[in-house]
């Protein structure tokens, strides 16, 4: 009977909490020198409702921080009633030429604990500057593929894609996104969140 009483469908719908999707990273999602409108979880979380898919997008980007620095924080930032997290980090350690093993080591962590928590995961790769040289470059690079392909999680290979290096693109210090930047990043990530989450849509349906 319920079913025919018009509009209940949508009323239900409409009282769906929004899926809380943490983004676990760097000053690249913090939104450094951006305003909070224009950083990359605001910008996500508004093309994702374009889709249909409402969403609380949790900023737990902290300038400055490396992988390890993420893993430090990694239990409190990510609340027991998160439904999934972005994992974007590593541009730090690339950026101060850390040793590659550290910053694996640290994602493997964070990848290990956030399985154990059965929590859906969208591993954000990253590149390293080509003035390490191709050894570290090769092993920097790899990192991430690696780690996806063991913790069988989805991998966006490059978070900067179709940004790094574009000048018009990029804020003046040639490393953080403009708002521009950060449109373009959110539209080419949009179709790899969206398969993250729209199955977490009809766990709660």
């Amino acid at each position: 009977m319920a079913a025919l009483i018009p509009g209940q469908g949508a009323q239900a719908e409409a009282t769906i909490k929004p899926l809380k999707v943490v983004v676990l990273g760097d000053s690249l999602t913090a939104g450094y020198g951006l305003p909070a409108a224009d950083a990359f979880p605001a910008k996500l979380q508004k093309a994702l409702k374009a889709k249909g898919i409402e969403t609380e997008m949790v900023n737990a980007g902290v300038s400055g921080d490396t992988a390890s620095g993420g893993l430090a924080r990694l239990d409190w930032s990510v609340p027991p009633d998160a439904d999934a997290v972005i994992v974007e980090l590593g541009a730090n350690d690339a950026l101060r030429g850390t040793d590659p093993k550290v910053p694996r080591k640290a994602l493997d962590e964070i990848l290990k604990r956030l399985q154990q928590r059965k929590m859906p995961v969208l591993l954000a790769g990253m590149l390293a500057p080509p003035n390490y040289g191709k050894d570290y470059a090769a092993q920097f690079n790899a990192i991430y593929p690696e780690l996806a392909a063991t913790y069988d999680v989805p991998l966006y290979p490059f978070f900067l894609d179709g940004v790094a290096a574009v000048s018009n693109l990029n804020q003046p210090d040639g490393i953080h996104p403009t708002a521009a930047g950060v449109d373009v990043i959110v539209e080419r990530i949009l179709p790899m969140v969206e398969a993250l989450l729209r199955p977490l849509l009809g766990q709660r349906s």
